[in-house]
């Protein structure tokens, strides 16, 4: 439940991010010198780093809270 709800934050970061990134490329265009401004294999893999971290920083943290008792938890409150 965690993870997914990490990575549908990530999600909506992610498509805000690419939404932003094809808009300031028509304004850096003129800036980029023999690169295409609109790559999809750097996107592609920019998102897939960024699913992966996203993944990572909400998998572990749940992981390691699974595996407390929660009577033991309550009684260290």
């Amino acid at each position: 439940m965690f993870v997914r709800q990490g990575l549908v934050l990530a999600g909506i970061g992610i498509v805000c991010g690419l939404l932003l990134a094809f808009v300031a490329t028509q304004f850096l265009k003129s800036l980029l010198f023999h690169v295409n401004p609109a790559d999809p294999l750097t996107y592609i893999l920019a998102c897939i780093a960024l699913c992966g971290a996203a993944t990572l920083a909400s998998y572990l943290p749940s992981r390691r809270t699974a595996a407390v008792n929660p009577v033991d938890a309550l009684r260290a409150e």
